[in-house]
């Protein structure tokens, strides 16, 4: 069955059979031997993660973004991720956990993310592997309403490091929020912890556990993919910023198309990547080398993430 014709003024990003053909020559097979952190670093590797993850360097990773499917049963292009009991959907993330923990460096973030069912079993497993610090909600404000239940708008992530945990890095300076002014308080005739300029009156806000500033990716928008759970690239630089410094590796086992990567990518740090799937593996290599020439990242300039709407980065 053909698919629907796309709008006129629809970016996201869709492959040819002979751009996926080049693209494939490039993705690293999983490896049979144990690799160096420079053979493992800035390669997209295309395979079961659990092999990938046996033969990465202990200790390599800065920070590791894990985005797992979530207890539902799902179709990810070519394989389905099928709904399980709370039970058994603990002992697939336990399945793997270890093995994260043995890349993550001493002190280094570990962020996994999940929805309402899932997030218990996440905290559990993720608890007896690493030191958990908090819990962020992010509004996923995108779907129908539901009419026998609450519509599903926000998502969690579990923020968590790696002992000793007085080792984490935490920039709170690099996720401050710019927000429009509502009330311009004034003290002795000058602004208090505001500043007007183009565009209207703003303050810069301290980073809290609640994020109501995300756009999940959609039609017009230059990184959308027709990966049915792509992460907003603005939401992760925010993870990436916090955690790590200009350098540091990113490590993602549940790649995607990739925008934890290109992510990293355009933050100056460098990543390694794993997914089982070919076609989402071409579309993080093809968002990879586009991030060469682009690393805007739409919501985030001048060094602050802007409140939602209020400034669009988009060319």
């Amino acid at each position: 069955m053909a698919s629907a014709p796309r709008a006129k003024n629809n970016r996201t990003i869709v492959l040819n059979a002979e751009q996926k053909e080049l693209l494939a020559r490039e993705l690293a097979a999983p490896p049979d031997t144990d690799l160096s952190p420079d053979e493992a670093a800035g390669r997209v590797f295309h395979g079961d993660c659990m092999q990938v993850m046996r033969h990465l360097p202990e200790g390599f990773a800065a920070m590791a973004l894990l985005d797992p499917p979530y207890n539902l049963t799902k179709t990810f292009n070519q394989s389905v991720f099928r709904s399980r009991s709370e039970d058994a959907y603990r002992d697939y993330l336990e399945s793997w956990m270890p093995l994260v923990r043995r890349l993550v460096r001493s002190g280094g973030a570990v962020y996994l993310c999940c929805d309402w069912k899932c997030t218990a079993a996440c905290f559990e497993v993720l608890r007896r592997h690493f030191i958990v610090r908090n819990r962020i909600t992010w509004q996923r404000e995108k779907g129908r309403a539901a009419g026998s239940n609450w519509k599903n708008a926000c998502e969690d992530i579990w923020y968590a490091v790696a002992p000793p945990e007085d080792a984490a890095v935490f920039h709170a300076d690099a996720v401050r929020m710019k927000r429009k002014v509502i009330a311009p308080y004034r003290e002795n005739g000058r602004p208090k912890d505001w500043s007007e300029e183009s565009g209207g009156k703003f303050r810069l806000t301290g980073a809290s556990n609640f994020w109501d500033d995300i756009s999940v990716p959609f039609w017009s928008m230059p990184e959308n993919t027709d990966h049915p759970a792509q992460k907003p690239e603005k939401l992760l630089a925010k993870l990436i910023l916090a955690s790590t410094d200009p350098g540091d590796l990113v490590f993602d086992p549940f790649s995607g198309s990739g925008s934890a990567a290109v992510t990293a990518k355009k933050l100056g740090r460098t990543f390694t990547a794993v997914e089982q799937d070919l076609d989402y593996c071409c579309l993080a290599l093809e968002r990879l080398h586009r991030a060469d020439a682009d690393k805007t990242i739409q919501g985030y300039e001048d060094g602050v993430f802007w409140e939602r709407n209020t400034r669009s980065v988009l060319k």
